[in-house]
């Protein structure tokens, strides 16, 4: 159909347009898109075998949809993705409030616009971006502000009675007619607008200070929620959740490479900053494993949850510490240390909720133990797991390297604001270093390899067979007794 041509009513019956809704025009182009192979939800990732199958589903029934999750779960991203699935372009009756379809009209406005021209009653067209309205629900939301109000000032200067429906001022909802309706953190809504939301979701009316309305709006509804919110800040009432559909769990990203994936794809990087600074597979590892730790610590609110904005952030931060350092010293190309994940803690401190234990601790002190606990776990996948309890005469891959640390009296330092060139010699004076690389990874890419032996001396302080002190312009590593034995 050629929109540019049908600007009537009379051209729209003469393309054969027919009616069609909402839930239809969803359904019918997600059964277009699964025949066809297409991806309907582009650009989220790990919920291929869980969230998006059950979400298909409530769409192909028609129903109304709660997504429930954490923060940080893509709950608003999934609502916004579903414009995709709606027509290009539908008909509306040209100046209506509330999206008339020309067939069908259900304000006062169309019908009688209608009466009085005909198949001249001009129409125009609605993009599908222009059918997605979204509210967050805050304690200061009101039944007018959803629903509709008597408006004054239209019933003086149109010279009407308040009994006229005419000066009815629509809210959100009516406005919102033949399009997606999202409100995020639902239980936030005060019990009394959930209450006005009933007849909209079941009946298909409105009540406005006493004008009942028959207005059956066309309309997709979802509705966001956190599990944290039903006992914290609210509930949603039951006769509610009667009303909807499908009530859909999202969760986090159930693996390191999806983690990954996802926070690559949002993170908002210069690409200035992409081109000076290398990122090896490690760090992008450890800086997801961090997360995982996050969700499983004593220190964090399981039930607050851990979002994956979290990562994204601290990915951002972690290629700017890189990017300043080398910037200061006039690098032209850098790699990420591990000791840049110092300029991430900023980061992880902003997105976890802690528990008193935590409070007691310090922001700062969960957010290292994190890096700690996150390169503790990641060391045995990638070299011989250290065991807490070892023969007193056990020989282990590692002797070398700490005997190395044993006989450097003075310790060995590791200063953050290093030249790229004098970091990797400082590194490759440690030679049992290289021994352990090239035994345990020797196909490790060359840009790799110097996070991977900073990674080594990290982990031996984890497992305590080193001891690491952090001071002012960087840090120091030493054998754990040799400070013990030099001064007896």
């Amino acid at each position: 159909m050629n929109i540019e041509q049908v600007r009537t009513l009379g051209a729209l019956k003469q393309a054969g347009y027919q009616c069609k809704s909402i839930k239809d025009e969803l359904r019918d182009n997600l059964i277009k898109n699964i025949k066809e192979g297409i991806t309907s939800f582009t650009g989220i990732h790990g919920y291929e075998h869980t969230v998006i199958p059950e979400l298909e589903r409530a769409i192909l029934s028609k129903h109304n949809i709660n997504l429930l999750g954490l923060r940080g779960q893509a709950k608003t991203r999934l609502a916004r993705l579903m414009i995709g699935l709606l027509d290009e372009y539908i008909p509306v009756i040209e100046g209506s409030e509330i999206n008339d379809d020309p067939l069908q009209p259900i304000s006062r406005y169309a019908t009688e616009l209608i009466k009085e021209k005909g198949d001249d009653t001009p129409i125009s067209w609605l993009h599908r971006d222009e059918r997605f309205a979204e509210k967050l629900a805050t304690p200061d939301v009101t039944v007018a502000d959803i629903i509709g109000d008597v408006d004054p000032i239209k019933a003086a200067n149109l010279k009407l009675s308040y009994a006229d429906d005419r000066v009815i001022h629509y809210g959100m909802i009516p406005r919102a007619n033949r399009c997606i309706f999202v409100i995020n953190e639902l239980p936030d809504l005060q019990a009394r607008i959930q209450v006005a939301l009933f007849n909209i979701l079941q009946e298909g009316d409105i009540q406005i200070r006493g004008f009942k309305l028959r207005l059956p709006l066309d309309m997709q509804f979802l509705f966001t929620a956190n599990p944290e919110d039903y006992t914290n800040r609210g509930s949603i009432v039951t006769p509610l959740k009667d009303r909807i559909g499908s009530q859909i769990l999202t969760h986090y990203p159930d693996t390191i490479e999806i983690a990954k994936t996802i926070t690559e794809q949002e993170a908002k990087l210069d690409a200035r900053q992409s081109e000076l600074v290398y990122v090896p597979e490690l760090a992008k590892e450890l800086l997801e494993q961090i997360s995982f730790e996050a969700r499983e610590s004593e220190y964090v609110d399981v039930k607050s949850g851990v979002s994956a904005r979290m990562s994204i952030t601290a990915f951002e931060n972690l290629l700017s510490t890189a990017e300043r350092r080398a910037l200061l010293s006039d690098d032209k190309m850098t790699s990420v240390r591990l000791s840049d994940f110092i300029g991430v803690i900023p980061a992880i401190t902003g997105k976890v909720e802690l528990v008193y234990e935590g409070e007691q601790e310090g922001a700062d002190f969960v957010a290292n133990s994190l890096i700690e606990e996150a390169i503790k776990t990641l060391f045995p996948k990638y070299f011989p797991k250290i065991e807490k309890l070892q023969k007193q005469d056990e020989e282990t891959p590692y002797d070398d390297l700490v005997s190395w640390f044993f006989h450097q009296k003075e310790g060995f330092e590791l200063l953050d604001d290093l030249r790229d060139k004098e970091y990797k010699a400082v590194l490759d004076a440690v030679s049992p270093l290289d021994d352990l690389v090239g035994e345990y990874q020797p196909n490790l890419e060359k840009a790799d390899s110097y996070f991977v032996k900073e990674f080594i001396l990290w982990a031996l302080v984890e497992y305590k067979q080193l001891s690491k002190y952090r001071f002012t312009e960087g840090l120091q590593f030493k054998d754990p007794y040799g400070s013990f034995i030099s001064g007896l």
